[in-house]
């Protein structure tokens, strides 16, 4: 499958020392992973690369930048956003590891799996940005909104107890 964002880059173009690689997304390109990630707005997105092989893949170190829109998690309004991530990524053969392999440590990295001879510097670009992307997009309306439609705040809530819906059912 094709990414809505495909920048194929050869890994044989990748020399000994570094490569920089810049990519941005085009307006139609913007409009499909607006689709795909659920956003109101996508204005710009780019990413500058600095690959480098090592013993087991390639690592990508760089800085991706976007300007986005998502709807209020409360009132569905736009809540604009810039996202300006540094990252960094290692790039491994499909195969060359099972998941339960990988090691995690003080330096860990999201890892991208490729088939074949090139990598995709797009869809590593827009799998970063929904990591950087808010979950929980809210509105200067966020809480007029929730209050409207009856959500209390965890204060107003006053104490839980794990068995206070256990001794309500109890006296009936």
């Amino acid at each position: 499958m094709i990414s809505e964002f495909h920048r194929p880059l050869r890994i044989d173009q990748i020399g000994e020392g570094e490569l920089r690689q810049r990519i941005e997304a085009d307006a139609d390109e913007r409009r499909r992973l607006m689709g795909r990630f659920g956003l109101l707005e996508l204005g710009a997105l780019t990413a500058d690369y600095t690959l480098r092989r090592d013993a087991t893949g390639i690592i990508a170190t760089g800085q991706l930048r976007a300007e986005v829109a998502q709807p209020c998690v409360a009132s569905g309004e736009p809540v604009p956003e810039v996202v300006d991530e540094a990252f960094t990524l290692r790039f491994l053969p499909e195969g060359s590891v099972e998941n339960s392999e990988l090691e995690l440590d003080d330096d860990a990295m999201d890892t991208m799996f490729y088939a074949g001879a090139s990598i995709d510097l797009g869809e590593a670009a827009a799998e970063t940005l929904a990591l950087a992307l808010d979950p929980y997009p809210r509105s200067p309306h966020a809480e007029e909104a929730l209050r409207a439609a009856g959500v209390l705040k965890e204060e107003e809530a006053g104490p839980l107890s794990a068995l206070g819906g256990l001794a309500d059912l109890l006296k009936k």
